[in-house]
């Protein structure tokens, strides 16, 4: 794991400042990148997105509004716990649809007419959306980890949530106690991390700002997500699935469900993969990606 070096500017959505980073030549295909519930661009890994870059792309990576350096709506205030918890639209800040109108709106600061979209766990749950709201924008479809927003596939395992919503921390060192417990949870048991480089990364996403109201937002947004599972089969860009066959935050049916969805989508199941992006695949899934946007149906 690497958080690398980052060439922060940003992007206005609708008075809201997108975080980004940007790499790799100007004139290469733009691949947009979004994050995870909660997390900043630097969780793709910078090495991971330069294997993109050696591939040809030009990685854009996000951070959505509520993480990191993008605005964090405080003033918004942090939604009840039972209707995030049970995705009651009671409080309900915003939605998908306008983190997917945030993705776009980088494009549009940097003069981008499409890009390749790639997105994980919520992240995932976005581009789905901006190939849905926004098909002239998109050229290509990743979804990591995710879901459609069918109810049945919404729950996820009781130790794995329950891992994921625990109090505040309150120092750095207890944010990195945090992550490390967290990967213990979800992360992939077949692909150990390594704690020194999960301890140093922990240690910039710190600096760079923890917000867990900001966080309680965007888990509103998720639990309240419509089902996409019919607008999905109208959208007509190359498509590809990436899910672990150990995930228990977001079950790998919930992969196979978007996958059945989108016409022409290619799944892909790891075996041992759980709800992260494990360093020894980073090469399957660059191939895969790259294969995935060169492709027509």
């Amino acid at each position: 794991m690497n958080p690398g070096s980052i060439d922060e500017q940003f992007a206005t959505s609708g008075g809201i400042r997108i975080a980004f980073d940007d790499r790799g030549n100007p004139e290469d295909p733009a691949l947009l990148v979004v994050p995870g519930l909660g997390n900043q661009l630097i969780y793709f890994d910078a090495d991971l997105a330069d294997m993109l870059v050696a591939r040809g792309f030009r990685v854009i990576r996000i951070e959505s509004r509520d993480a990191g350096h993008s605005t964090v709506l405080n003033d918004l205030g942090v939604p009840g716990t039972m209707p995030m918890l049970l995705g009651l639209p009671r409080q309900l800040r915003y939605g998908l649809h306008d983190m997917a109108d945030d993705a776009v709106a980088v494009l549009d600061h940097l003069g981008i007419d499409k890009a390749h979209f790639v997105g994980f766990s919520m992240g995932g749950m976005i581009v789905q959306t901006v190939a849905i709201r926004h098909p002239e924008r998109t050229a290509s479809l990743c979804s990591i980890m995710s879901r459609t927003g069918a109810r049945r596939d919404a729950l996820p395992g009781v130790r794995e949530m329950i891992a994921l919503v625990r109090t505040t921390p309150t120092s750095e060192q207890e944010y990195i106690d945090r992550l490390e417990m967290l990967f213990d949870v979800i992360g992939s048991s077949r692909y150990p991390v390594d704690r020194e480089r999960l301890r140093s990364f922990a240690a910039v996403g710190w600096e760079r700002g923890i917000h867990r109201a900001g966080t309680a937002r965007q888990l509103h947004a998720i639990n309240c997500q419509p089902d996409r599972t019919r607008a999905l089969g109208q959208v007509r860009v190359p498509t590809l699935v990436i899910h672990g066959s150990a995930d228990r935050l977001v079950f790998p049916r919930g992969g196979r469900a978007t996958a059945r969805a989108v016409p022409g989508a290619r799944l892909r199941v790891y075996e041992g993969m759980a709800h992260d992006l494990p360093e020894p695949l980073w090469p399957q899934f660059v191939a895969e990606i790259d294969a995935n946007a060169n492709r027509s149906l």
